[in-house]
Parts: structure tokens; sequence; C-alpha cells
């Protein structure tokens, strides 16, 4: 409820558009779509009116053979099948180009999205309150001024040419039949200009004015925007605190590893760097363990309790600490100075890895 009262001042952010295309809500201008269905209808009619004229003919021409001729009940289904393939001929190309353009209308306005969340049954849909309430929101009334300053226009323009036709048609009774079906037709096309003129400034207005409401519809409140940034990065304490136990997990990891070392190379107080060598298991010798300061000395500390030697050598171990991460081999550049350490290691107690002098 908090939410709720805090003014919605911030623009929507990237993921909140995302879940409202998800959910079926998007900027959607039934005007601009509209206007771009009429165009294709228009001018795929006028590209199939030859055509159009060649199928009628020839159903003309079809239905005159029947004159005079008895109609069987087989002959009238010819007749109807005949005539229904014809006219569907004429009108299903123009209802595909129609479906077609009225979906790329669409997808070019907000892009392609398939959910059927919109059609999911919801009872909140029926709710006599909530529906009240949607019928004298802000929106609806914006949709009301839309659709009469719409209708205003178009009949107001359409109007006005009519007048104008109008005062010119005394001057067409001097004319041929040709003549005034020219002159009929160029009105004609200068009024369907006019009104694709019309239907198109007011659907780029209906564009504009659709997206506006929709994003000022998304806007979020600083709360909300704090929310949704934790829930998508995490809480800054959550992750703090993650990072720490992550920190501690590694560190008792790497405290386990010491026992298993073959020597602890130190400064001797400030560095200590614990490295094995495997044969078996490793191509070079490994770091199981590396810390400076209280880390040294806990790494010292655990390597003194399990028997692990401790070999002072400080330029070495501040540059194993250096270039080295835990669980890295030791780099071809320090090779034969940490061979010198192991080898003394080594030979300083044959009994314990008497195995790897061999």
């Amino acid at each position: 409820m908090a939410d709720d009262d805090q003014e919605k001042t911030e623009e929507a952010t990237s993921k909140k558009i995302e879940d409202a295309k998800k959910d079926g809500n998007v900027p959607k201008s039934q005007d601009i779509a509209g206007f771009a269905t009429l165009v294709i209808a228009i001018l795929v009619l006028l590209a199939m009116l030859n055509f159009m004229r060649e199928q009628v003919v020839a159903l003309y021409i079809y239905y005159s053979k029947f004159i005079g001729v008895e109609i069987t009940p087989s002959t009238l289904n010819l007749i109807v099948i005949n005539t229904i393939a014809r006219s569907l001929l004429m009108i299903l190309p123009i209802c595909i180009c129609v479906a077609i353009a009225g979906i790329v209308a669409n997808v070019m306005q907000f892009g392609f999205i398939f959910t059927t969340k919109p059609i999911t049954p919801d009872i909140n849909k029926i709710n006599p309150l909530k529906g009240l309430k949607n019928l004298f929101s802000m929106k609806k009334a914006i949709d009301s001024v839309k659709i009469v300053a719409k209708v205003s226009a178009v009949f107001g323009v359409a109007f006005y040419f009519f007048l104008q036709f109008i005062k010119e048609l005394p001057h067409t009774l001097f004319l041929s039949m040709f003549d005034q079906l020219a002159w009929l037709k160029e009105k004609l096309i200068i009024l369907v200009g006019v009104m694709l003129l019309i239907l198109l400034v007011i659907g780029l207005l209906d564009l504009l004015i659709v997206r506006f409401q929709y994003f000022k519809d998304l806007r979020m409140s600083k709360q909300e925007v704090k929310d949704e940034y934790k829930q998508m990065e995490g809480d800054p304490q959550v992750k703090g605190r993650i990072r720490r136990m992550q920190m501690q997990a590694a560190k008792r990891r790497m405290m386990q590893n010491v026992p298993q070392a073959d020597v602890v190379i130190t400064n001797p107080t400030h560095y200590a760097v614990a490295v094995r060598y495997d044969k078996s298991k490793d191509s070079a010798p490994v770091i199981l363990a590396k810390g400076v300061d209280m880390m040294a000395l806990q790494i010292r500390k655990i390597a003194l309790e399990h028997g692990v030697q401790i070999y002072e050598n400080p330029p070495l171990a501040r540059e194993l600490y250096r270039v080295c991460e835990v669980e890295d081999t030791i780099p071809a550049e320090l090779f034969r100075a940490v061979a010198e350490v192991l080898s003394f290691v080594y030979t300083s107690n044959i009994k314990k890895f008497g195995d790897k002098l061999k």
C-alpha cells in the first residue's frame, strides 16, 4: 500500500517494459494499423480490378449458358460451386494481403510477441467495481476524446469536399456521359486521397498519444526502482554477506590444504606460501595456500602443527605471492628457485620424502 501512495516519477526500467510485453501489454495504435491495412486493401483492389472484371465477365458468360435450360439439382450444384470458386479467387487475395498488412503493421509497432495471457480467463475482468472504475478512468476519457475528434475530422473534411463537388455539379450537365464518369472518377480519387491523408495524420497522432500514455502508465516510484534493482542485482547487504561467506569458505579450504604441502616458504613473518609437488598429479609445483600478516602466521602455525617444513626465503616468498594464485602452478621463471628449495627439503628429510627423490 505504501508503494501505491508514492508518486510515480521514474521512467519505466527495461525489465518492467519487458515484463509488460510478456503480459501482452504493448503500445498498440489501432488507427495506424487500420490505416496501413486500408492502404494495402485499396492498392490490392486497384491491382486486381482487371482480374476481378475478367472473373465477373466469365461468370456472366457461364450463367448465360443456362438461359432456357432446365435447372436440375446437379446443375444447380455446379453453378454454386463455380460461383463460390470464382468469388474466392477475387476475395481471398485481398483478405490474405489485408491480414498480412495488419500483422506487419502491429509487428512494426512493438515487435513480434506471442502470449496467451490477454485471453486467459481472469475473474477480475468481470468485477463490476473494477469495470466501473475503468469506465471513468483517464484512459477511457482520452479514448472518448480521440474518437470524437477522429469522427469530427473525417466527416468534417469529407463534408467540405462534398460541398465543393456539389458546386461543380451543375457544370457537368453539359458534359457527355463519358466526361461525367471521368469527372466523377477524378473527384472520387481526390476524396479518397484526402481521406487517406487525414487517416494517416490521425494514425500518427494516435501512435504518439498511445506511446506517451503507455510509458506514463508504466512509470515507477523510487521505491519500486530500488526493489527491482534488488531483485535483479541482489540486495547489497546480502551480496556482501554471501561474498564474506565465500571468502571464509575459500580460506578454510586453503588452510585445510596446508598439511598436504611439502614446504612453506616464508618472509619470515609477513608472507607465507605453501607449495606441493606431486609427480603423479602435477606437471609443476603447485601453490596450495598463501597469505600475508595474520594469515601468514596461521599458515605457519598449521604447518608446524602438521610437521610441514618452513623455509625462509623472503624474495622468493614475496614473488610467489605476487605472481601466483592458490592452485596455480609455479611459473617457468621460478622453477629453478623453487626446485632448489624442494631439493633442500627432500634431502633434509629423506624418511618422509624418500619416494620423491627416486
